[in-house]
């Protein structure tokens, strides 16, 4: 098999040979993909520590109980932790809708802020939902706004030309948000994780995410926790050096993956996304409805008849991620930068994650 022997080869940038072999459109044969609906022979089960969140904590976070969540490991990757979506029955509508309604507006900071003026920015929701409700499957049909995002930052906001974070360009966290990314660190061993930054990724059936390490947080020691909702993808996970030939695994709509540990510092990307595996315009778990009696304190909130229809019209073909991040230990402080004020926006309005050359939702262009 071709992905076999391409991972065999290894030697000088055995990363890139595979994330482009995969970001074939022709490539059928996916065999060599780690699912871990069916785990295979790399793939071992994890230890949670569900001791670390109650349930009713979970619940409130709109996830099941620890208990009843199936949680691997892959060889080779220490503190790599993958869990096949875990969110009680209609709570990932939320967060699809917090990423597409509620996220993007300001003050957090999002690729169109490059090229617009703040004014056009302002609603992206309200200029595009009838848009995309009327919507149909020309590829021709002009894109609304939302449709042309591919990036939005919270809490921390990344600075595209210094590749760092600093103090001066922050704005409050999303509370629903760090409240989920808590029960999901501390399930996983990381009490007292703090969500400090986010990075919202925005793709479509021609997007990937080039080659990259996540390092520019001044503490290593905590997890990196990724969330996915929509269409599935391939995820490649490689080693310390781009020499190092990655795992494929598919990723679908729910799974969370935490890179903590040897694994946090490893390269990664996804080449490409996939229509999910059920043959349906949306995977099952996304037509599933929220159950009515939430309960007290509960971070999600039911998604209105009319703004979901636009969700989902939108997740037909598209993906959504969501990376989140501790950037500073308990106590640490940014160092003192002199005269440099981080504007956190991008050199150019595709690129939309640190440290790579490649980086980039292609070939779209706004």
């Amino acid at each position: 098999m071709a992905a076999a022997a391409l991972t065999r080869e290894g030697g000088e940038d055995a990363f890139r040979r595979l994330f482009r072999f995969y970001r074939q459109r022709d490539v059928s044969d996916l065999r060599g993909v780690v699912d871990f609906s069916a785990p295979g022979a790399q793939v071992f089960r994890s230890q949670l520590s569900i001791s670390s969140v109650s349930d009713q904590d979970a619940y409130r976070a709109g996830l099941q109980p620890v208990s009843q969540w199936k949680a691997y490991g892959l060889n080779g990757y220490p503190g790599f932790i993958f869990i096949p979506n875990p969110f009680l029955p209609g709570c990932q509508r939320h967060w699809v809708r917090q990423c597409l309604k509620q996220y993007p507006q300001k003050p957090n900071v999002c690729n169109l802020d490059l090229h617009m003026a703040p004014e056009k920015t302002i609603d992206l929701w309200g200029q595009s939902k009838e848009q995309l409700r009327r919507k149909g499957s020309s590829k021709w049909e002009p894109r609304s706004l939302l449709e042309k995002l591919r990036w939005v930052t919270l809490g921390y906001h990344y600075n595209w030309n210094t590749k760092k974070y600093s103090a001066n360009h922050h704005t409050p966290f999303p509370s629903d948000l760090a409240f989920l990314s808590e029960q999901v660190a501390a399930a996983c061993g990381f009490r007292g994780f703090q969500a400090q930054a986010g990075i919202l990724n925005y793709y479509h059936f021609d997007s990937s995410l080039g080659i990259h390490v996540d390092e520019s947080e001044l503490d290593h020691s905590r997890p990196l926790l990724s969330f996915s909702f929509g269409q599935s993808s391939i995820f490649l996970l490689g080693g310390l050096k781009r020499e190092e030939a990655p795992t494929a695994m598919f990723m679908h709509s729910g799974d969370i993956m935490v890179m903590s540990g040897l694994s946090r510092l490893l390269y990664h990307a996804v080449p490409r996304v996939l229509p999910n595996p059920e043959g349906t315009a949306l995977p099952s778990c996304l037509n599933q409805t929220l159950s009515s009696d939430l309960p007290v304190g509960s971070v999600i909130e039911h998604s209105s008849d009319e703004d979901w229809q636009v969700c989902a019209k939108y997740l037909q073909s598209s993906r959504v991620n969501m990376t989140i991040r501790q950037v500073l230990a308990e106590g640490q402080k940014f160092p003192e930068e002199s005269g440099t004020k981080g504007t956190g926006q991008a050199p150019s309005e595709d690129s939309h994650h640190e440290n790579s050359r490649a980086k980039r939702h292609k070939p779209n262009t706004v």
